[in-house]
């Protein structure tokens, strides 16, 4: 058969650089200038197709390989003159092997990130849904492989390649998936979990496949080939976790608790990935897998761990993949299917079909809700990265062509451009946070037990949380069951951990053990009034309302208490906690209950047994209307119960009440009335009202009250107050979670001492408010 004579186009290029174009010098001729230009064009076009379709919901990875497609044979790289001038043959190939390195630091950071320990903690059901989903298509695929071989190709047709290829469908890729439930923010919601622990396993299982795969090419070759293929497996892997991972060990014994790992070991471990890929591809190991089994080894989390993703995810996510997606697009060339492609696309096809049925129906039976299943089934069918690496291993291999490339990378960016938004519109985590039933204080009776979930972001909360509590007035015929809740950031680890410290062993953290005996000494001095039950959630910060939210409601909790990311002094504010804010704002948006937002300026002690000394606290009161006020009102007059609690209420009306509602206005007189009628000879209860017409007499009101001392202000936040009595006040705060008032009293300006805790009632969903008085009848 005559074979085509292809003319190719060549353009020197040089390694001098140039003076500039002002010296009549074209920057494209030499080789620097030229790769700053391709990266800098696969960035933009990338970022410019993300934004077009950030409306549908799309991963970061789909509008990736799309840009690569972009720059690639397909659309730009189609005009001979732009490939010869962008992709001369010397800049191809430093763009070839500047992806696979890309590639390499990609499944490096995986692997460190990866969990496998996991494994001894996950569920049975999970077990079940990762076998299930890998070995019924895997077995469906290559049945189907089996009846359509006669149509495949000849390297198709082998053995390996059937399974190789049935084994990449019937896998969910750990690196892929957590990126872009990442993105959806599902990490801590319980369809993510599983979702990411099923992964997990799976991807132990996919490594399996890959060993037989690799094997089973190698031997066909020389059946020798297989066997020595098997040994060198054994020795780098006894080499990495013998040697390697012994020596990972112990440069994380060796760091000073709280100090960063030496830079000399980062620099090291960081260019020991190329160098685990060049022994694995000596080796014939795949040089993905080096680098990957490289990050297995490294103990996930601080402070190895954690520096290793810190110092490598930018350079490799901004600066090299870009290369990695743009020689992906080089490949790709929808001009290539002309040939007998069909019978691989029917393949692929009926495998993620097969994927999908198989994981929805084990959902199923294991009793999730339909909704839920099919999510779960839509996740675990997603692909990304490590599918486009593979596809590259079996073009290295000779197993596919172009086309067959081609086709593998449009259906691996429908498949995850597809379901991706339909994971978004079927799933809402916050959806079962939605309750209709009363879950706040006001309608909590006097003499039951009160559950409260306490956020701790580190032990600088721990005093101000303290004292909440034993202002609040725990007694033994209405106890506190209070579950603390130590938020901790993940970082260099991708699976969340969620642990209850009573159930199971306590985490080797020192920084968590302290908090833990610290509220440990707390309970043992309170101890027949509040009982602490401590938990841990490790997790991002975007999915840390998740945790407190789905614990709030596991426990029937009636209010939540989160401190405030910033801490109020005399001085001036610092922030505590970067990135903080989000968790309170999240978690107001999505209670389940109500929540209280703590804004703590105690000093904090060096002792915390025995929180309360002096004798006498004042409680201040901002009563300006609405629900949260009646809240906050409700949650006063429990602490005002305890001996030593003085206690001011300051009710804000207004002679212009054509904007507040009839109904607010009388649960706010009923609440009122009733509370002044229970304390009315409680001499340490003071009432007052105070007629304001604007917001500026309201602001000059508190600021008059200043002058007495206060340990405490508790104001509402924001619905339902009389409009009037904020009118000419911004509605733009600095502190949204604060509301405005709060946020006013929280300021330096205000110039108060005391603490402040703004609070927001339990927001109903799908339930019209009650009438005026029926809580009346709870304590009449």
């Amino acid at each position: 058969m005559a074979m085509k004579q292809n003319v190719v186009i060549c353009r020197a290029i040089t390694n001098d650089h140039a003076f500039g174009v002002f010296y009549g010098q074209n920057p494209l001729k030499y080789s620097f200038p030229l790769l700053l230009l391709e990266l800098s064009s696969i960035i933009i076009i990338s970022h410019v197709v993300r934004f077009l379709l950030k409306p549908l919901r799309q991963p970061k990875v789909v509008s990736e390989i799309i840009g690569g497609i972009i720059l690639g044979p397909t659309v730009l790289s189609r005009s001979k003159k732009f490939h010869s001038y962008m992709f001369p043959d010397n800049a191809d190939y430093v763009m070839k092997n500047l992806g696979v390195m890309g590639f390499m630091y990609f499944l490096f950071m995986s692997g460190v990130k990866m969990d496998l320990s996991i494994l001894k903690r996950v569920d049975k059901k999970h077990w079940y849904i990762a076998l299930v989903g890998v070995l019924v298509p895997l077995i469906g695929s290559i049945s189907i492989a089996l009846m359509v071989r006669k149509s495949l190709d000849k390297e198709l047709s082998k053995v390996s390649s059937i399974w190789g290829i049935s084994a990449s469908l019937a896998i969910t890729a750990f690196p892929v998936l957590y990126s872009i439930v990442k993105e959806l923010n599902l990490v801590s919601s319980e369809i993510g979990r599983m979702a990411l622990s099923s992964a997990v396993i799976s991807d132990v299982i996919g490594m399996t496949g890959v060993i037989i795969f690799e094997a089973t090419k190698q031997g066909e070759y020389k059946p020798i080939s297989a066997l020595l293929y098997l040994v060198s497996l054994i020795v780098f892997t006894a080499l990495m976790m013998g040697g390697v991972r012994q020596a990972m060990l112990w440069i994380v014994r060796t760091t000073p608790e709280g100090k960063p790992v030496d830079q000399i070991y980062v620099v090291v471990i960081l260019l020991s990935v190329m160098v685990a890929g060049f022994v694995a591809d000596m080796f014939g190991l795949a040089i993905g897998n080096g680098a990957l089994w490289l990050g297995l080894v490294v103990p996930d989390g601080p402070p190895l761990g954690a520096i290793l993703v810190e110092k490598s995810e930018t350079i490799a996510m901004v600066f090299l993949m870009p290369f990695s997606f743009m020689y992906i697009g080089m490949i790709t060339d929808l001009s290539s299917l002309v040939d007998d492609w069909k019978p691989l696309f029917y393949m692929v096809l009926a495998g993620y079909t097969i994927k999908m049925a198989a994981t929805l129906i084990i959902a199923r039976f294991l009793d999730l809700t339909i909704r839920d299943s099919l999510t779960l089934s839509l996740i675990m069918s997603l692909r990304g990265e490590v599918e486009l690496l593979l596809f590259l291993h079996w073009m290295d291999f000779r197993m596919i062509r172009q086309e067959h490339f081609t086709i593998l990378v449009l259906l691996t960016v429908a498949v995850t451009a597809f379901f991706t938004p339909l994971i978004s519109i079927l799933y809402d985590p916050t959806r079962p946070y939605m309750v209709n039933r009363r879950r706040n204080i006001q309608h909590t009776p006097p003499n039951t037990e009160l559950h409260i979930v306490a956020c701790i972001h580190e032990e600088e909360n721990l005093y101000g949380l303290m004292k909440l509590l034993e202002l609040s007035n725990p007694m033994v015929d209405s106890p506190f069951s209070v579950y603390t809740l130590h938020l901790v950031e993940l970082i260099g680890r991708s699976n969340p951990v969620f642990v209850d410290h009573e159930n199971e062993d306590k985490k080797d953290d020192s920084h968590v053990s302290s908090i833990h005996n610290a509220l440990k000494i707390f309970q043992e001095t309170r101890g027949e009034f509040i009982n602490i039950h401590p938990f841990t959630a490790m997790t991002i910060k975007r999915s840390m309302y998740q945790n407190i939210c789905e614990l709030a409601l596991c426990k029937h909790a009636c209010l939540i208490i989160v401190p405030f990311h910033k801490k109020m002094t005399d001085t001036g504010t610092r922030t505590l906690k970067q990135g903080f804010q989000s968790v309170s704002s999240n978690v107001l948006a999505h209670a389940p209950c109500t929540v209280g937002v703590l804004v703590d300026r105690s000093p904090y002690p060096n002792i915390i047994n025995g929180v309360l000394r002096s004798s006498m606290h004042n409680l201040v009161v901002l009563f300006l209307g609405g629900a949260d006020a009646r809240e906050a009102l409700s949650y006063a007059d429990r602490m005002a119960g305890r001996p030593a609690i003085s206690l001011t209420v300051i009710r804000f009306l207004s002679n212009q009440d054509d904007e507040y509602t009839e109904m607010e206005k009388k649960l706010d007189d009923g609440l009122v009335t009733w509370f002044w009628v229970k304390n009315e000879g409680n001499n340490r209860v003071v009432y007052r009202e105070v007629v304001v017409n604007n917001g500026e007499e309201t602001i000059a009101a508190i600021q008059a009250m200043n002058g007495d001392c206060c340990d405490l202000w508790i104001v509402g936040r924001k619905h339902g107050i009389n409009p009037v009595l904020l009118h000419g006040l911004s509605n733009r705060s600095e502190n949204s979670e604060l509301g405005i008032i709060g946020d006013y009293v929280a300021s330096v300006d205000f110039g108060s001492r005391g603490s402040i805790l703004v609070v927001q009632q339990q927001i109903l969903r799908g339930q019209e408010p009650a009438s005026a008085f029926s809580w009346c009848t709870k304590w009449w």
